[in-house]
This record gives structure tokens, sequence and C-alpha cells, in this order.
């Protein structure tokens, strides 16, 4: 039993290790959007796009149904702090695939978490469960069963991987 748990966490580490993929992240580069509806809420110092919304930063694409951008004006221009995605989420880079019902990018903290039937695809290897934590500084990334409003008992983390073939 113990050799097969170690053999799950070696070929587990491969897959939590594409977020690796994300820590490159340029947070200073340009980010474009591109939405149905676009709605400036200034007083409230937010943004609200709705209708197949989709944002790119450098290699990193964003889709949702809905995503809330909260921003301040220190020096007159707005700075983006948070991003809070609904419906339909799913995160591409080159590398991978993650795809949940809900997503929040935190852009000082470098710190994006997706909740809500989590899928995480590289390559055919795939990890399944409620929550996903990448921090972007740190490359460390969690997966666990924790939903929003989980009550009684957790659910677990699945996963599958692909198994190189040796020649």
């Amino acid at each position: 039993m113990k050799r097969i748990l170690l053999a799950a966490a070696l070929l587990a580490a491969p897959v939590l290790a594409q977020v690796s993929a994300l820590k490159g992240l340029d947070s200073s580069a340009p980010v474009d959007v591109d939405a149905a509806r676009i709605e400036v809420q200034d007083a409230a110092n937010q943004a609200v796009f709705s209708g197949d919304v989709v944002i790119r930063q450098g290699q990193l694409t964003l889709y949702a149904d809905n995503v809330k951008i909260l921003y301040t004006r220190k020096t007159g221009d707005p700075e983006m702090q948070r991003l809070d995605a609904r419906g339909n989420v799913r995160l591409i880079s080159p590398s991978e695939r993650a795809t949940a019902n809900n997503g929040i990018y935190d852009v000082a903290g470098r710190i994006i978490t997706m909740t809500g039937n989590v899928t995480l695809d590289r390559g055919g290897s795939m990890l399944k469960g409620q929550r996903l934590v990448l921090n972007l500084d740190t490359g460390l990334s969690s997966f666990d069963s924790r939903g929003p409003g989980t009550t009684g008992t957790p659910g677990r983390v699945t996963g599958r991987f692909v198994v190189p073939q040796r020649k």
C-alpha cells in the first residue's frame, strides 16, 4: 500500500508542477478584454464584463460567463487588484488547461483560486477536485476537495496520470 501511495505521489508531482508554467506569468503585461457587455462602476472601483468574456495577458487566457474586475486609483489610472470570474471558467496556458465553476485572481498576491468542479489537464494527465490554489510567485499549488459551502463528508481529489512508455 505504501508503494502505491508513493507511486501516486510521484506521478502527481509532474501534473502539479505544470502550474510552474504560470509562475512565469508577466503580471505587468497588457490585459486584453473581450465581452458582449462592459459596465464600469467607477464609484465602486469595479468593472463588470458579461457575455462570453475572454481576457488575455501574455500567454494566459481566461474564459468565463462573467468577470468582475476590482481596481484602485492611486495615480489616476486604474490599477487592477482582483478578478472574480463566474460561470464556465477556463484558464488556458500553452501547456495546461484548468476548468471550474468560479475563479479568483488576486493580482497583488499573485494567487489564482479556482473552485467548484475543478479539472486540471496537462497532456492527458488530469486532476479533479473542488478547489485549486496556485501561487504564481512560488509555483506552489494545492488541490483539495473543499469547495464553497462544502458541508458534511468532504469529497476526494482524483487523478489520472499518463505514464510515458519506455523504449
